[in-house]
């Protein structure tokens, strides 16, 4: 590092995400997607070295994450089908040891995960939102709820990229058939049994635990707004016109018509989304913490809430629903966000 630009470092860290053996040998600040963040975190006096894991060669991470401060990970719940399920006690060893972890999985598991949406359903973001703990649950009380109340979406617990993430709607005028849309990028519709489409998400509740069952909300077209939070402030916005869950168009859902926009990014100041930042920062977080017991200080680096516009309020304004909140691996971010996390991070070392 160039020590004109940057002052003495006085605090190291280690920025973790997935790869395999060649991306760990060759990983340099300058060539990592996070470097920005190096750069960032530079600035403020604190050194960042890249920390490439894989189940492979766990045992290496482990003494490099032990020599620094702090760990700030970026690794998905799911990646090629490997699961954090050998990352998470790792994670939690490291922390007990020394250094501080963000996100610890202990915190991901009670804000990042589906699960949220039923345990802070009664906040102002909530939604018709319910919980299924086992497959009898399910099976018993599922198919009722879709009679009597209309389109849902199921999610499983852990998951990313619309992977276990469904929309449902019964067939009118049969009853033991359903119409369901993966939430994963190039689905189709698919007119199943009932039956068999409640055998394909029995495997949810393995890993994740649990299946959370939530309203379809009709604005879905309208886009997602995606708030980016370090700690408990709002580190900036962005805006996508999704296209997960909404009917692909007659040529398809390869055709260009079926892929998302672009996602417009701004920083926490942007005038559009004022009356949530002071949602999130003055009502729904501090109650969110408060509910799931989580410190300031616990509190992951960086990390979003998604959400979808809900039906218009009696004055017109708009409301919104939280659809999920990514604390595992929070990436792209607004080009104001490194600068946030930095702030954090010397915060949470000092």
């Amino acid at each position: 590092m160039d020590t004109e630009r940057h002052p003495p470092f006085r605090h190291s860290v280690a920025i973790l995400s997935r790869g395999d053996a060649s991306a760990r040998r060759d990983a340099t600040a300058q060539n990592s997607r996070f470097v920005r963040v190096f750069e960032a975190l530079a600035a403020a006096g604190i050194e960042a070295q890249p920390a490439i894991y894989d189940e492979a060669f766990a045992d290496a991470v482990r003494d490099q994450l032990l020599a620094v401060e702090g760990v700030l990970v970026w690794v998905d719940p799911i990646h090629q089908s490997k699961t954090r399920a050998a990352l998470d006690p790792l994670l939690r060893e490291v922390a007990a040891r020394g250094p501080w972890v963000s996100a610890h999985p202990d915190i991901i598991l009670k804000m990042g995960v589906k699960e949220v949406l039923y345990r802070t359903r009664h906040l102002g973001w909530g939604c018709d939102t319910h919980r299924y703990d086992s497959a009898a649950t399910f099976r018993a009380e599922f198919p009722r709820r879709l009679r009597a109340d209309g389109p849902r979406v199921l999610k499983q617990n852990r998951g990313n990229g619309g992977q276990g993430v469904w929309k449902v709607e019964s067939l009118p005028g049969a009853r033991t058939m359903v119409r369901v849309l993966h939430a994963q990028r190039g689905s189709r519709f698919e007119d199943m049994p009932l039956e068999a489409f409640l055998d394909r998400c029995e495997p949810y509740f393995g890993w994740g635990g649990c299946i959370i069952d939530q309203a379809f909300q009709p604005r879905l077209p309208e886009g997602m707004i995606r708030c980016y939070m370090s700690g408990s402030k709002v580190a900036g916005f962005g805006h996508q016109l999704i296209k997960a869950l909404v009917p692909p168009p007659p040529e398809g859902p390869d055709s260009p018509e079926a892929q998302p926009g672009p996602r417009i990014m701004h920083g926490p100041d942007a005038s559009p989304f004022q009356a949530l930042r002071r949602r999130m920062e003055d009502e729904w977080t501090p109650q969110m913490m408060a509910m799931l017991e989580i410190e300031e200080r616990s509190m992951p680096v960086i990390w979003d809430a998604d959400f979808l516009y809900g039906p218009r309020d009696a004055g017109g304004a708009d409301t919104y629903v939280l659809c999920e909140i990514n604390a595992s691996s929070c990436f792209a971010i607004p080009d104001q966000a490194p600068a946030a996390i930095a702030r954090t991070v010397a915060e949470r070392l000092r």
